[in-house]
C-alpha cells in the first residue's frame, strides 16, 4: 500500500530551485533512505512534504488524500511525524514535560489515557540515555536526538522522517540507533530518512532516493540505487 507520494514537488525561494519536480512513492513498511550530497535539497524537500515550507507547485498525497500544504500540525493529526537534523528542545523543561508536550498536542483527544506512562514508555522505547528529569539544556546533541525521537513517536505516528539522526555517533552509538530504527520499523511505521552514512543506509534501508541540484536522479532498491554509476559520480564527482 502507499502510505505517501508526490508528484512533481517542486520547492523555490525566489529565484533558487532548491526542489525541482520530484516525484517519489513511500509504500507500508518502508524504509527509504533519502540521499544525496550536502545541499542536494534534502531536507528542504521533507519540509515541503511535511507542511514546515509547503511546495510552491506539485502535490502531495498520504494515504490517498491530497494534503499539499497541510500545516504541519495537520500533518501530525494525520499521521506525519519527523525529527530534525538540529533538534530544538524546549529549553527549560525535563524529558519527561519534553515527550509529554508531544503526547497531548500530537494525539487526537481521548487517545492517550495516561499521557504520563505513555511518553515515560516512549523514553524507554528510544533508550533515552537520561534520567527522564534532566532538563533539556543539560543535554548534548547525541542525547538531544534521542529525546527529539521520542517527542515525534509521542504522537503514534504512521509515517515518520527521521534526518540525520546518526550525525556524531560513535561506533556503539550508531550500532544502537540501527537497532531502534529496525524497532520502530517493526513498529509498523513507514520511514523516511535522510542520511549520509553508508554503514546505516546500507542496514537498515530497504530502498534508496537520491537527489542531487534538487532533482531526483534515483530511486529503488538499495543496492541498485547504490551501484547506481548517476549516484556514484554525485557523490564522488
Amino acid at each position: 500500500m502507499i502510505v505517501l507520494e508526490t508528484s512533481n514537488l517542486t520547492k523555490r525561494f525566489g529565484g533558487l530551485t532548491a526542489v525541482n519536480d520530484v516525484s517519489m512513492t513511500l509504500y507500508e513498511g518502508d524504509v527509504l533512505g533519502l540521499i544525496g550530497p550536502n545541499g542536494a535539497g534534502k531536507t528542504t524537500f521533507i519540509n515541503a512534504i511535511s507542511g514546515l515550507n509547503p511546495p510552491t507547485e506539485g502535490k502531495v498525497k498520504m494515504f490517498g488524500k491530497d494534503t499539499t500544504g497541510s500545516t504541519p500540525e495537520k500533518m501530525c493529526r494525520r499521521g506525519l511525524s519527523r525529527t530534525f537534523q538540529i533538534p530544538s528542545p524546549f529549553p527549560k523543561m525535563t524529558a519527561i514535560e519534553s515527550v509529554m508536550t508531544a503526547t497531548i498536542f500530537g494525539n487526537k483527544t481521548g487517545k492517550v489515557n495516561d499521557p504520563i506512562e505513555h511518553s515515560r514508555a516512549m523514553l524507554e522505547f528510544v533508550e533515552f540515555p537520561m534520567e527522564e528529569t534532566v532538563v533539556a539544556e543539560q543535554l548534548n546533541t547525541v542525547q538531544l536526538k534521542r529525546l527529539d525521537l521520542a517527542r515525534a513517536l509521542a504522537s503514534n505516528p504512521r509515517v515518520l522522517f527521521m534526518d540525520e539522526m546518526a550525525s556524531g555517533l560513535s561506533e556503539r552509538e550508531l550500532n544502537d540507533i540501527m537497532r531502534i530504527i529496525k524497532k520502530i520499523s517493526k513498529k509498523g511505521i513507514s520511514i523516511l530518512m535522510i542520511e549520509h552514512i553508508m554503514q546505516l543506509i546500507m542496514a537498515v534501508c530497504n530502498r534508496l532516493l537520491c537527489i542531487q541540484f534538487g532533482t531526483k536522479i534515483a530511486e529503488g532498491l538499495t543496492e541498485d540505487v547504490a551501484n547506481d554509476p548517476k549516484v556514484t559520480k554525485a557523490y564522488l564527482g
